[in-house]
């Protein structure tokens, strides 16, 4: 991925230096996880079904008050991973930007938090063992870098463009809070059963996924960011983070009412829509004959 040289955003908060101590839940509340721990409660929180928003509303529940402490193993803020963040983040910004601009609107720039461990938010306490995800109660990104490498080295899905996906996609959670899709889902919440709000959770994450492609279709057609092999690597890593796909690596059954963000084969699908088309009119997960 041809990234190097690119504007670096200035919207990305780094709290690595601090380790989040809370009274969470037992042992996801408080140190940083290894990157087996973090594999396993990842796998586990797909596995159980669980919305990442929901069990990040339960961590923040319990416990004192977040205090921290200096981390004297925090990475240089200016990294070269730190600067590929920046770097992808500031991208998503040109994307998003020009095509709020051509639908007659304003884009509002997300902050993308990188953390150690735990990380408090407007959504509760965060954890790295949710993996990357994005709260709409402050309109901001939280990542854990060791992500990174539990996709390469757990999940299979090495490459720094699978990187970006990532990044995408929880950008894409961010335009969605914008236009009003989630707070449309908050209100589902209140009324649906459980496996009824799963089957909409998947629709949110596909949609999510469509506009990644449709980051990545713009970031191409404007600065040619992609090389031979980039697009296996995001199709890959939608491939190994699908439900189906978590579950069985997990060692249980496969229950598709369980599934929150959708099967390998339709993550795969709606980030190569958006991504061939580059119109976000045709990442309408909602419509009733979308799946």
């Amino acid at each position: 991925m041809r990234w190097q040289g690119n504007r670096e955003s200035d919207n990305v908060e780094d709290v690595r230096g601090s380790n989040g101590r809370s009274g969470g839940l037992g042992g996801l509340g408080g140190g940083k996880l290894g990157l087996g721990g973090v594999a396993i409660a990842l796998v586990a929180s797909y596995f159980l079904g669980i919305n990442p928003m929901t069990v990040l509303n339960l961590l923040g529940g319990g416990g004192g008050p977040t205090v921290s402490a200096p981390d004297p193993n925090a990475p240089p803020a200016n990294d070269e991973e730190t600067r590929f963040v920046r770097t992808i983040l500031a991208d998503t910004e040109d994307v998003w930007r020009t095509l709020f601009q051509q639908a007659g609107s304003q884009y509002q720039d997300p902050k993308l938090v990188l953390f150690r461990g735990a990380v408090p938010t407007a959504c509760g306490t965060g954890q790295s063992a949710m993996g990357p995800f994005y709260c709409p109660g402050d309109n901001k990104v939280y990542l854990d870098l060791d992500f990174f490498d539990v996709m390469h080295q757990r999940l299979g899905a090495p490459g720094d463009f699978a990187q970006a996906y990532v990044i995408a996609h929880e950008v894409g959670h961010h335009v969605q809070n914008l236009v009003g899709t989630s707070a449309k889902m908050d209100e589902m919440r209140r009324r649906l059963s459980e496996t009824q709000y799963n089957a909409m959770s998947v629709r949110l994450e596909l949609q999510a996924d469509c506009y990644a492609g449709v980051w990545a279709h713009h970031a191409q057609n404007s600065r040619q960011i992609i090389e031979t092999g980039d697009v296996e690597e995001a199709l890959n890593a939608a491939a190994q983070i699908g439900d189906d796909t978590l579950q069985s690596k997990s060692g249980g059954p496969v229950s598709p009412e369980s599934f929150t963000h959708g099967t390998s084969e339709q993550r795969m699908t709606w980030f190569k829509r958006g991504m061939d088309t580059g119109d976000i009119k045709q990442c309408n997960t909602f419509d009733k004959n979308a799946l």
